[in-house]
């Protein structure tokens, strides 16, 4: 009797032993996300436990903007973030070193623009319907942002400048309530911001959405010795949140990852989410494709006199991992084009 209670206690240790050995083995890593619904992809890789799931014990640090988050990387308060192309390449321009995996947000890998999920909404009596009645008007925007590059196009078509109108640097978080107040005649956002703009602001209409003038396209991104440092946990990052990706873009999954994202945003429902990420493309894919929408924002930085000269995109990208991903896990891209 003894000897079986003896041997029962070792097999529970060794058990027990094997277990701990597993959740101590899990690679820890700390992964930036805006904050928005472009960040859905890294939100249920977290919620869902895809990062578990693929050996990390992973911590999900949100922040508004990307500049914001590219400083929390320069700061080794996170390991991988992403960043915009219509602004990330003035930065790789001035010396910062990066190294881009996976993708974030966008269609990049298969078109140069992607800009659905901006947009530009207008108060009630300010007499703007079109975008020729900015002229004049004070319009809010984040400086420097996408949506800034995006203002820019949008006007250039309509052979107006930025200095046609009075712009209003804003932070993200408050375009909706300065819209409200009247502070602004029009504001440019980003969703959720720009639906929510139309619910909260009684009789806001929509000037403007997309229409092909910029790539809001991201690319989650780390630093070359966090990427090349220790590359099995960069496979298992990208493995995780190309999983997450297919899992989000199944419309089966529409209720949940909604739920999902009212959880990560401020201020964001799950109505709200689930009636605004229809506008975004949530692919990890990068490739050549990926390389064309960078240089079309590089050329776009160039005129604006934000950048002196073209930047190589592949100083920057590193497919290797998302290649090894595509070839061990199609299914994860086969609803993709």
């Amino acid at each position: 009797m003894r000897k079986y209670f003896f041997r029962t206690a070792v097999a529970f240790t060794f058990v027990f032993m094997a277990l701990s050995s597993s959740a101590f083995a899990q690679s820890k890593l700390r992964v930036g996300a805006a904050s928005n619904i472009g960040g859905m992809i890294v939100f249920v890789a977290q919620d869902k436990g895809f990062f578990a799931k693929h050996g990390l014990d992973a911590k999900v640090v949100v922040r508004n903007t990307g500049s914001a988050l590219t400083k929390s990387l320069n700061a080794g308060e996170i390991d991988f973030a992403p960043a915009a192309f219509t602004n990330l390449p003035v930065a790789l321009e001035k010396g910062i070193k990066l190294r881009g995996v996976v993708g974030y947000l966008g269609s990049s890998y298969s078109k140069p623009t992607h800009d659905g999920n901006v947009g530009i909404t207008a108060r009630p009596n300010s007499g703007i319907k079109t975008i020729a009645d900015l002229k004049g008007k004070k319009i809010g925007v984040t400086f420097g942002s996408t949506v800034d590059l995006y203002l820019r196009e949008v006007m250039l078509k309509e052979g107006m400048t930025m200095s046609d109108i009075k712009r209003v640097n804003v932070r993200p978080p408050s375009l909706v309530s300065i819209l409200d107040s009247g502070g602004v005649d029009a504001i440019v956002s980003w969703e959720p911001n720009l639906t929510r703009s139309l619910d909260k602001v009684k009789g806001a209409t929509l000037v403007s959405r997309g229409g092909d003038y910029i790539c809001f396209c991201a690319v989650m991104h780390g630093k070359p010795e966090t990427v090349n440092g220790d590359r099995k946990r960069t496979q298992a990052f990208v493995d995780a949140m190309s999983e997450a990706a297919h899992y989000l873009r199944d419309p089966k999954n529409l209720d949940e990852v909604s739920q999902i994202g009212s959880r990560f945003v401020r201020g964001m429902t799950a109505d709200l989410v689930k009636r605004t990420i229809q506008h975004v493309v949530y692919d990890a894919r990068i490739g050549k494709g990926t390389a064309t929408a960078f240089n079309y924002s590089v050329k776009q930085l160039i005129a604006q006199k934000k950048m002196k000269k073209p930047y190589d995109p592949a100083n920057y990208l590193d497919t290797s991992f998302i290649d090894s991903t595509m070839k061990r896990h199609p299914e994860w891209f086969a609803d993709l084009k």
